[in-house]
């Protein structure tokens, strides 16, 4: 089943229909595509902690005549210490349990500084969507009964203890005043305030109380390429978005056959992705530089080749996320992901509030030197990449972007592809079936071993066979949220909007106006 949804003056997909309907009133009130994007990412906060809220990061991609970035990813705090961790033998950060794994969280300072930029209507007025929810109450989606079954078990977690079903109540009183504290108090409310004092408490010198006093949220130069006739763009680093770039930019150059159901068109993806991304643990930090050279594409291009599966050098040196986008009826699109990193994140709760806080600190290296370690105030490469697509005038095509770890890069580029080469619509290209790299098994950690990685197909896909016979091991999942969930906003050369929500979301929706 695919659904395009169509709308002629603003349009809000996200995971969540509560989610989007916040988005849409805030256009009905004369907000723009970004005061849509804060009140639907606020009730995300709430009603999807098993994908993002105000403990994670988030990283947008704006259009208002021209295309801007924001990174609001957190910072590691001042008590960073990676000999102490080597010393406990750790030789990769840890993953679960243990707050060194949680950089300061950027979410609230972007919601903050994408509303001083390009908001409309009072933050407050934003956020009481959210607020109402959380006080008095939603339904427990589908997708969070499972893993709020884990967080109701540990310190903090109590919100999520009578969560048995589908559809029960949740309350979420802390989430509550926490997002009131920024409605009354701006950034000084939430990160100088309850949830500060107690995320301070918690990391018991991790952090100090000047950490919590820096923003987090920077307007960057987003990156680009050239593809399929469009240009399309993603976060420069700390952000892995240069392999969605990367990817496309090789696929431009190759022979694509002429339906998406070939396996050769798969495979061809696939090894794009592959000689793209083999390297990342090497390349990518927050100080990466110069990541898209047009000869270093060509390069990697001449390693893709029709025939058999490349096999790719080891350099020597499944994740949870919610994306949303937006667009206002002035023409102004917002591409927003915002994440926890593994589900509920860390599965730490500050004690004060009982917001679960991200792990996105697994991103860092361990390695002594390495540009990427553990350290004080440094930022973590994401797996986060959002993406935009304008037409060659500049005018905005498409907001566009998916969760899934390391995939999204892949998964962006199956969608794009579909979109941009084949003209599928909005609807078909999200519900289409997928392929997808996989490593060792936490959704972060598909380069480790590049040479081994599987690929994994989607139930109801064509392709299994010709890529067998090509030379990938590949295995068979069942449909369904191990591929992501992306959602689109398409604009139309006479200005009418076409998107969709991922069907993979259960309870996701495209909604305009």
């Amino acid at each position: 089943m695919h659904n395009t949804r169509y709308a002629p003056n603003g349009m809000v997909c996200s995971v969540d229909h509560l989610a989007s309907a916040a988005g849409v009133a805030a256009l009905d009130r004369g907000g723009s595509a970004a005061d849509a994007a804060i009140a639907a990412n606020a009730v995300l906060a709430v009603v999807a902690p098993h994908m993002c809220g105000l403990g994670g990061d988030l990283f947008a991609l704006v259009h208002d005549g021209s295309v801007t970035a924001l990174n609001a990813s957190g910072r590691a705090g001042s008590g960073a210490d990676p000999a102490r961790l080597r010393a406990e033998g750790h030789t990769r950060m840890p993953h679960l349990h243990d707050i060194r794994s949680v950089p300061v969280p950027g979410c609230v300072d972007g919601w903050l500084a994408l509303h001083a930029r390009h908001g409309r209507l009072p933050m407050a007025e934003l956020l009481r969507p959210a607020i109402g929810l959380a006080r008095d109450g939603f339904p427990a989606s589908p997708l969070m009964v499972a893993g709020a079954r884990t967080a109701a078990g540990r310190p903090g977690g109590g919100d999520f203890a009578e969560v048995r079903a589908a559809g029960d109540r949740v309350t979420r009183p802390g989430v509550a005043r926490a997002l009131q504290a920024v409605a009354d108090g701006g950034r000084d409310g939430f990160y100088l305030g309850e949830f500060g004092q107690g995320l301070i408490e918690l990391g018991d010198g991790e952090y100090t109380a000047a950490d919590l006093a820096a923003p987090m949220a920077d307007w960057v130069e987003p990156l680009r390429v050239r593809a399929f006739g469009h240009d399309v763009w993603s976060m420069p680093p700390n952000s892995q978005g240069y392999l969605l770039l990367m990817s496309l930019a090789i696929l431009d150059g190759l022979d694509l056959p002429g339906s998406p159901r070939h396996p050769a068109w798969a495979h061809l993806l696939a090894e794009a992705a592959r000689a793209a991304g083999h390297d990342r643990p090497a390349l990518l930090h927050e100080d990466a530089k110069d990541l898209l050279d047009p000869g270093e594409i060509a390069r990697r291009r001449a390693l893709v080749q029709p025939a058999g599966r490349l096999r790719v050098p080891v350099p020597a040196a499944d994740g949870d996320t919610t994306y949303l986008c937006a667009v206002d009826g002035d023409g102004m699109g917002v591409s927003l992901i915002q994440s926890n990193a593994s589900g509920f994140g860390g599965m730490l709760f500050e004690p004060r509030t009982g917001i679960n806080l991200h792990n996105r600190g697994i991103g860092f290296s361990l390695r002594p030197g390495h540009p990427a370690e553990y350290g004080p105030g440094r930022r973590p490469p994401h797996t986060l990449a959002p993406a935009l697509i304008t037409r060659p005038g500049g005018a905005l095509r498409t907001v566009v972007g998916t969760m899934g770890g390391d995939a999204q890069p892949q998964i962006l580029a199956q969608i794009i592809t579909r979109l941009l080469h084949h003209g599928e619509e909005p609807g078909q290209a999200l519900a289409a079936p997928r392929w997808r790299l996989a490593g060792g098994g936490t959704g972060f950690d598909t380069w480790d071993a590049p040479d081994d990685v599987v690929l994994d197909l989607e139930e109801g896909t064509t392709w299994a066979d010709g890529l067998a016979a090509l030379g990938h091991p590949v295995r068979t999942l069942p449909y369904g949220g191990s591929f992501g969930h992306a959602h689109l906003v398409d604009v139309r050369p006479d200005g009418m909007l076409a998107g969709a929500a991922d069907p993979r979301s259960l309870v996701g929706a495209a909604l305009g106006r």
